[in-house]
């Protein structure tokens, strides 16, 4: 079920009707992007209508973003509880949305054929600009990651190696399949991110 948050009134019932988890997304209808942003939550929240979504129209209701200390939209919250556990910014697909909030609300077997959200491990090593570059893009997607330095763990070292046939860094792997070097195009598909490029 997809709703619009009418004001703080009803924002305010909406976290005491949903307190255990809701989608909270902040749009305002600025560009292209926005338009093409709605329609992935309104597909989101059809494909999972047992999640509670609700959007805030930022040019409506003026301010409301700042107590989550929204800086730009889109932007789409996971509230659990009360505290915001996930923090998803810019226009992503439905995919994406089902694959990075089926950690909290989204349970397995909904109808996007992804069950589980999608984790990545960065192989990485010193002196290394494209990792941070990385693992950057890897944080604004709200992508969870786990880092292993190859210069300080070379067993892993040596089983990256074999399995690229390469001691290039970085590496990353995504459900079993490998990534080598910052290669957004692969990184995308395989995360079910929409390109930055078309974001603007």
């Amino acid at each position: 079920m997809l709703d619009w948050v009418k004001d703080r009134e009803h924002l305010q019932e909406v976290q005491e009707a949903h307190g255990g988890f809701f989608v909270l997304a902040f749009w305002g209808d600025f560009s292209d992007a926005a338009e093409r942003s709605l329609a992935e939550i309104k597909e989101f929240s059809r494909q999972h209508d047992q999640i509670p979504v609700y959007v805030v129209d930022v040019k409506r209701l003026k301010g409301l973003h700042k107590a989550y200390d929204v800086k730009r939209v889109p932007t789409v919250l996971a509230v659990e509880k009360g505290e915001v556990t996930k923090f998803i910014e810019g226009v992503q697909s439905a995919r994406f949305y089902a694959v990075h909030l089926s950690g909290a609300g989204v349970r397995p077997g909904a109808r996007t054929g992804q069950s589980t959200p999608r984790r990545a491990i960065v192989y990485s090593g010193p002196g290394c600009p494209a990792c941070g570059q990385l693992k950057a893009y890897l944080r604004r997607h709200g992508v969870p990651f786990r880092e292993v330095d190859i210069s300080r763990d070379h067993p892993a070292a040596e089983s990256i190696m074999r399995r690229s046939g390469m001691m290039a860094v970085p590496q990353t792997d995504i459900g079993g399949r490998l990534v080598v070097g910052f290669d957004r195009a692969k990184l995308d598909g395989l995360l079910g991110i929409q390109s930055e490029g078309r974001e603007r």
